[in-house]
């Protein structure tokens, strides 16, 4: 069977591997397109203030080369992808959490006491700590989603609101009269014991890599699945892209609303568990923050595909650790700080440029498609009029 002197199955295969193609295309050139921008950005700050615009990356790259260097970069890249994963569940509900930040401090810190409070054998200990985490972190981002359910509080109003109440609950509950412990010039909520610990990976000279990475890569494989494959995933997209549209095919938007915040806050608790259980062993004053205003970067650089996202956060861990060499060689660390600035600006601007070259492609081939049918229409007519 023909159509227009081309076999159908011809016709219609040209066209999808086409579409396929551009949209791969689409895919890597918003991220590609930032970093290049970003990194043309920064070498032309370097070159304004007299230095050069190479060897900062050189620099870093070397130091990169090290085996213990390259072990904290993977570690970073751990507690930097659940963050971003956790923010990226918001993202494709068109919600903005921006309290993932307090959600899993606050959760790594009542873990840490929770776990310190009891005596479990090894993988149920461990176990209780990481459900006192995802339950802490949902519990603290379901305020927000029952806020903007119930009262139309926006999220990114209430979120900000709840990390700060986060870091005066953290500073209360860790006193050494509540649940905290001095030690030096350090505030603690005391050790875990070891039947707490997530066993690491050895790695060698390079030290050992966090075991919790398992685990992220297990939650970026959930994430995938749920999004794609089920049909609460289909659901959640759906109302990120259009409530009204969603509502009335049947889904009650505020309670996909409220359920996507619980889950997001849920993994945002597990973002601290790599540094919590394979490392510190408590929380302590000195435990890090500010990991999940990097997950907002992470996610928007990988697009919250969880890959996209994985090699998001080993640019920015890169970025963070190998920047430790420029102080020794004249250059100061900030350039990196600099750099990841620039990609935040550099990947909106980049994703809507790709968005509207994508919309432009779309309307051309529709276009082309209708002129090719109505060319084949008249055609038959052509031929039946000689018939």
């Amino acid at each position: 069977m023909t159509d227009g002197g081309m076999p159908v199955g011809t016709a219609r295969k040209r066209p999808s591997r086409t579409i396929d193609t551009e949209r791969l295309v689409l895919a890597v050139g918003g991220p590609a397109l930032a970093l290049a921008v970003a990194i043309a950005l920064t070498s032309a700050v370097l070159l304004v203030s007299g230095r050069s615009p190479v060897e900062p990356y050189v620099l870093m790259v070397e130091y990169a080369a090290n085996a213990d260097i390259q072990v904290l970069i993977v570690n970073q890249a751990t507690t930097y992808y659940i963050a971003a994963l956790a923010v990226a569940v918001g993202f494709r509900m068109n919600l903005f959490n921006i309290g993932v930040d307090g959600q899993y401090r606050l959760a790594a810190m009542i873990a840490a006491v929770a776990g310190a409070a009891v005596t479990l054998p090894p993988v149920l200990h461990v176990l209780f700590i990481m459900l006192v985490a995802v339950l802490v972190g949902a519990f603290w981002a379901g305020i927000a989603g029952l806020l903007k359910t119930s009262r139309g509080v926006s999220e990114v109003v209430s979120t900000i609101m709840l990390n700060a109440i986060a870091t005066s609950i953290i500073a209360f509950l860790v006193l050494p009269d509540q649940f905290g412990e001095q030690r030096g010039n350090n505030l603690t909520t005391g050790e875990i014991p070891r039947s707490g610990w997530f066993p690491n990976l050895d790695a060698g000279p390079g030290g050992e890599i966090y075991g919790f990475i398992v685990v992220a890569a297990l939650l970026g494989l959930v994430y995938w699945v749920v999004l794609n494959r089920t049909r609460f995933g289909f659901d959640l997209r759906a109302t990120g892209a259009s409530p009204s549209a969603a509502a009335a095919s049947g889904v009650d938007a505020k309670r996909m609303v409220f359920t996507s915040m619980v889950i997001s806050g849920g993994v945002a608790g597990l973002a601290g568990m790599p540094v919590l259980l394979g490392d510190s062993h408590t929380y302590s004053l000195v435990f890090p923050a500010g990991i999940g205003f990097t997950g907002i970067t992470i996610a928007l650089l990988g697009r919250n595909h969880p890959l996209g996202i994985a090699l998001g956060a080993l640019l920015i861990a890169f970025l963070d650790k190998a920047s430790a060499t420029l102080d020794y060689n004249g250059y100061e660390k900030e350039i990196a700080t600099i750099m990841q600035g620039l990609i935040v600006i550099a990947v909106v601007v980049s994703y809507e440029a790709v968005r509207r070259y994508g919309l432009r492609r779309q309307q051309q081939r529709v276009g082309e498609e209708l002129a090719a049918q109505s060319g084949a229409h008249h055609q038959n007519l052509s031929k039946g009029a000689s018939a």
